[in-house]
């Protein structure tokens, strides 16, 4: 079995030791994971996680949360430590496994990969909590249904600001659907996307996902929600403060910079790759498919700032 490089970007998270953790105790193979991270804390924490004597390989960056610029900085950092394994897996650093994930993954993809050169896995998975210190999944996943993601209503291109907001629904099928969107925090796919399609890491954190999946769409690669999702992602929930995100003001006030700075330039950057369609270097669109064609496929115009979703399949 080949190696799967897992990216982390970790913001000031005490879950991370966990995640590194079950990830690895879950996989029928951990001796071929190798973790990508890049912990932004005010702590070092590199100890921590060569207490837990995994087998897997850990690459590991400290950085103080007060020069961190964003999750996409964060993950283009943790692509540096990227050494052509042959399977790239994205998470972030809440995450739990089910039992024999990597084995699972790895077939999905395959199963892909006969009629789709190159096939990305990728959905916002279900949720899960702690209690009493004990990860609980409380969701009942059926087994009619497969989660894609689609735009929020109400959403709208504003000439402005191109970034918009996306949910899961469920679609009656079973089995892998093609998607024009992704998540962030769970992306599954071969490792060469990690050369093809680098995180660009002047983005922020909204319009993240959309620049990626536009990115990886024109560069040939087929996004694909499946039916599986053998992981879990903790979700903040409502009460819950965001004491642990890169805006909060207890970080941002120790910045010679604003938070907000950054999203202003993360959105004036997306409007040059998705409505002026600039050239961006390795950070821009691909040479195999246009974003004509991507309106087409998805109903999202970028380039006439509008979206018709008429053509797609209902979700329930």
């Amino acid at each position: 079995m080949q190696k799967i490089f897992i990216s982390v970007a970790s913001f000031v998270d005490p879950y991370l030791p966990f995640t590194v953790q079950n990830a690895c105790e879950s996989a029928k193979h951990p001796e071929n994971l190798v973790f990508g991270v890049v912990d932004q804390a005010p702590d070092n924490r590199r100890k921590t996680l060569q207490a837990l004597e995994l087998s897997a390989e850990i690459r590991y960056i400290h950085i103080d949360p007060v020069e961190s610029r964003g999750v996409c900085w964060a993950r283009s950092l943790v692509q540096s430590l990227y050494q052509d394994e042959a399977y790239y897996l994205q998470i972030d650093s809440h995450t739990y496994f089910e039992k024999d994930w990597d084995i699972r993954l790895i077939e999905q993809l395959k199963s892909l990969n006969d009629m789709h050169a190159k096939p990305i896995l990728s959905i916002y998975p279900y949720g899960f909590e702690f209690e009493e210190d004990r990860p609980v999944v409380k969701v009942r996943v059926g087994g009619l249904t497969t989660l894609v993601l689609r735009v929020k209503p109400n959403e709208a291109l504003e000439e402005k600001n191109p970034v918009l907001h996306f949910r899961a629904e469920h679609q009656k099928i079973r089995e892998p659907v093609l998607g024009f969107h992704l998540a962030g925090g769970f992306i599954f796919t071969f490792g060469q996307f990690v050369n093809e399609v680098p995180y660009d890491p002047r983005l922020y954190f909204h319009g993240e996902e959309q620049s990626l999946a536009v990115r990886a769409y024109t560069h040939g690669w087929d996004i694909f929600h499946p039916p599986e999702i053998p992981l879990y992602h903790l979700y903040k929930q409502p009460e819950n403060a965001y004491t642990t995100h890169h805006w909060h003001k207890d970080w941002d006030q120790q910045r010679d910079y604003a938070w907000h700075e950054l999203r202003a330039s993360a959105v004036e950057r997306l409007i040059k790759l998705l409505y002026q369609q600039q050239d961006l270097g390795a950070y821009g669109v691909g040479s195999e498919r246009t974003l004509q064609q991507f309106a087409e496929f998805s109903g999202i115009d970028y380039l006439r700032q509008t979206m018709n979703f008429e053509h797609l399949p209902k979700t329930l």
